[in-house]
């Protein structure tokens, strides 16, 4: 799945509007920020300045995919919509502070909300708080990820300060989500199993492939960013207006770098016997 570029010229006038009375040496700016009073007070903490809270939205319209009663499939159409109407919301959101020059955006939130315009119609809305770093990271470079993009991260503003001083940093928001319709069983399945305690395997295979394909991208975006890891990942099911049988798994974390070159989470050795 092909993520959007941040552009600034995708910006609402009333953003511009606002967002340049946040710009940095504007002696009348006055940030905003949506962190709770301890979670701006780490952030902080940790050489981090709030600019101004910064958001991106998305309505989209969702298409209609069957799939087959009886068997389990990815919904490729319905996979593709929901993570670019994510990711547009997502790079709008970059895109305000890129116009903020801010290095990152802490707190993020990332949610859909069904609208009133149509059945299968919601607005995908991200936002968090923008902030500019006081010091270039140890070692030199810059706190922007590998791509030039300010960071993004959903993490807490006392995880993101622990993450700080451990000597990592977060280097952006990754996703993946996968649209699954789980097959119906046929009765013959159905009625040898009334009143036993039983395995319905079908059911398992399917839940555990379309979780996998979601896990498989999520890990593939962190990859792109050049992460060691991923942080505070999140996978979580929605039904969506599509019916018991039909489910989105989307996951979702921070991947992180660590901050000196020399500095690595310490893997496990391997360690093998053999005898004669």
């Amino acid at each position: 799945m092909t993520k959007a570029e941040p552009d600034g010229n995708d910006l609402a006038a009333a953003a511009i509007r606002r967002l340049t009375g946040l710009k940095p040496g504007n002696p009348r700016a006055i940030f905003t920020s949506d962190l709770s009073v301890n979670e701006f007070l780490l952030v902080r903490e940790a050489g981090f300045r709030p600019i101004g809270m910064v958001l991106g939205s998305s309505i989209y319209h969702v298409g209609l995919q069957v799939g087959r009663w009886s068997r389990n499939q990815e919904l490729t159409t319905l996979s593709q919509a929901m993570y670019h109407a994510r990711d547009l919301a997502m790079t709008r959101m970059e895109a305000e502070a890129a116009a903020l020059r801010a290095d990152g955006i802490v707190g993020v939130r990332l949610t859909v909300e069904p609208r009133a315009f149509g059945e299968d119609v919601a607005e995908f809305l991200a936002i968090g708080t923008a902030v500019k770093a006081g010091t270039p990271p140890p070692g030199g470079g810059q706190w922007r990820n590998s791509k030039g993009r300010p960071f993004t991260s959903d993490l807490s503003g006392q995880d993101f300060w622990t993450l700080i001083q451990a000597g990592y940093a977060p280097l952006g928001m990754v996703m993946g989500t996968c649209v699954y319709h789980i097959a119906h069983q046929k009765m013959s399945a159905v009625l040898p199993s009334l009143g036993k305690n039983i395995e319905i395997a079908q059911f398992t295979q399917a839940l555990y492939d379309a979780r996998e394909l979601a896990m498989a991208r999520m890990q593939a975006e962190a990859a792109e960013l050049h992460a060691e890891g991923i942080v505070g990942v999140q996978l979580n099911a929605h039904n969506h207006r599509w019916g018991g049988h039909t489910t989105e798994f989307f996951s979702i974390g921070t991947a992180i770098r660590p901050l000196r070159a020399d500095h690595h989470i310490q893997r496990p050795t391997m360690v093998l016997s053999l005898d004669g």
